[in-house]
């Protein structure tokens, strides 16, 4: 027996969803120096994009061709998870600890049950999407064997769960979500928005708790039919291509028949997993975003609305998850203060599969790569438009030396790292500071949190390297507002981010 089944402490066990483990694991694992997903080998950026959503809690739909490796990379994700226990039999991996309500209808009765604990990978279910695939496919079936002995058909307990419901606790994979008819993928619907699964004939809602993951190949390939955009509003669409020759090569020789590691090692992993104690607190953020990062992606998304590139602008989630994004961004540089650069790749994530651009702006033959890559350039033109704005704000109310201003701001990025200490040499950034700690977001109090508060107010015993952050953050937007007025060119770039323009 494994040495955690014999040590497992039911007393000290708290349920936590399943995206809340994976979030857990995946930033102990980077705040640690690992890698988090070791199976997929390059795809650098698919890799962020999908750790980035893992952090925000939201859902990735993976769009590439065959081949790729979408389906290892959601199987890895599951590898994470740790052990949890069960009510023993149960074929909904019902928590002993979990309310009367969340439990199925076996469970629901059970006095004292016996546990057993599930690994990782046992929390894994995968749908293979088809044009025959259906409800009983995805939710379950009619147990006749029950109704022959007297069962009501209607009946929970005659009804035997499949697909998402065999998931329960884990990850699902949805293997091609476009080459599903379309009025089964509404199905899904309920289940990310409102986590719960609706049997309309058996008069029965019941919690769901998973981390949904789609994949699908790019539009244009056979049997794939229209996503509804209430679904793939609550995804986010990641590219993943293939890797590079030498990355390929070395998947050839990892990925070659091996007895020991097929069969052997994989259980060797599996044993070494140990379940987690997680408590809440430790489950919350510890980073911020000052103001003018909020008031530029605030901005940024209400822009894309407005801009004649784009025909469909973001919607509200989109303003949600880009925040969320931004976070997540942050937390995964290990950083305190989220800044221009954490920003623009959570506008990206978020708007990619939000907003959809002008007909002319996209080739007859464009692969999906490449239209993703042109969305990001528009959400980044758009964010140029939202930093100067915001920028411009803190302008007007400038009132110290303009001139020495744009040189000053430029010494002290220089000076990354001693800010603080650097600042009283500074008078014109200084008093532009001082006026950024003071301006704080306009009719939105509520989205500054304890960590800004205690920057802006300038609580003694403050993290030095938190307000360091802080203050770089406030010189990388100060930069940003006087290139766009012109009142400064700095040709090295390199030490903050610059939104590009499209060439017109």
């Amino acid at each position: 027996m494994r040495r955690w089944m014999m040590e497992f402490d039911l007393e000290s066990h708290r349920p936590i969803p399943v995206r809340y483990e994976l979030r857990y694991v995946m930033l102990r694992k980077l705040m640690e120096g690992e890698d988090p997903l070791p199976d997929i080998q390059g795809r650098k950026e698919t890799k962020r994009d999908v750790i980035r959503a893992v952090l925000s809690n939201t859902h990735p739909y993976l769009i590439s061709r065959e081949g790729t490796g979408k389906t290892r990379l959601a199987e890895s994700l599951a590898k994470l998870l740790p052990p949890v226990p069960k009510i023993k039999g149960c074929p909904y991996n019902c928590d002993p600890k979990w309310p009367e309500e969340w439990m199925c209808p076996s469970c629901r009765h059970e006095e004292d049950p016996e546990i057993e604990l599930i690994s990782g990978k046992q929390r894994y279910s995968r749908i293979q999407g088809n044009e025959y695939t259906h409800e009983a496919k995805l939710l379950g079936v009619k147990d006749i064997q029950a109704i022959v002995q007297g069962g009501s058909p209607t009946d929970p307990r005659a009804f035997i769960g499949t697909g998402v419901l065999r998931g329960n606790r884990g990850v699902v994979c949805v293997d091609e979500l476009p080459a599903i008819p379309t009025k089964v993928q509404v199905l899904f619907h309920p289940m990310l928005q409102e986590s719960k699964i609706i049997l309309e004939e058996y008069a029965w809602e019941r919690p769901i708790d998973l981390f949904f993951i789609a994949t699908g190949n790019p539009t244009g390939f056979a049997h794939v039919n229209r996503i509804p955009e209430p679904l793939l509003d609550r995804l986010e669409l990641i590219p993943m291509g293939l890797p590079d020759e030498p990355v390929e090569r070395e998947i050839m020789f990892r990925e070659r028949f091996r007895v020991y590691d097929e069969f052997f090692q994989e259980r060797e992993e599996a044993a070494a997993a140990e379940p987690l104690y997680v408590t809440p607190a430790s489950l919350k953020r510890s980073v911020t975003a000052p103001w003018w990062i909020v008031e530029t992606i605030v901005k940024t998304a209400r822009y894309t609305r407005d801009c004649p590139n784009i025909d469909r602008g973001a919607s509200i989630r989109g303003s949600i998850k880009a925040l969320d994004h931004t976070h997540s961004t942050t937390e995964m540089r290990g950083g305190r203060v989220s800044n221009l650069g954490d920003a623009i790749q959570g506008l990206q994530l978020a708007l990619r599969g939000r907003v959809r651009l002008r007909a002319d702006l996209i080739g007859f033959d464009e692969r999906e790569g490449e239209l993703m890559s042109q969305t990001a350039r528009v959400v980044e033109d758009v964010m140029w438009y939202a930093v100067r704005d915001v920028g411009n704000r803190v302008l007007a109310g400038f009132e110290g030396d303009r001139r020495a201003l744009p040189g000053e701001v430029e010494g002290l990025i220089a000076a990354r790292g001693r800010i603080t200490e650097s600042l009283g040499e500074f008078p014109a950034v200084t008093e532009a500071l001082a006026l950024m700690d003071e301006i704080g977001p306009a009719d939105s109090g509520h989205l500054v949190d304890g960590l800004e508060d205690q920057l802006r107010s300038r609580v003694d015993g403050a993290d030095p390297e938190v307000v360091e952050e802080y203050r770089f953050s406030a010189l990388e937007l100060l930069a940003n507002a006087l290139m766009a007025t012109g009142a400064a060119s700095y040709p090295d770039q390199s030490l903050i981010f610059v939104p590009r323009r499209m060439e017109t």
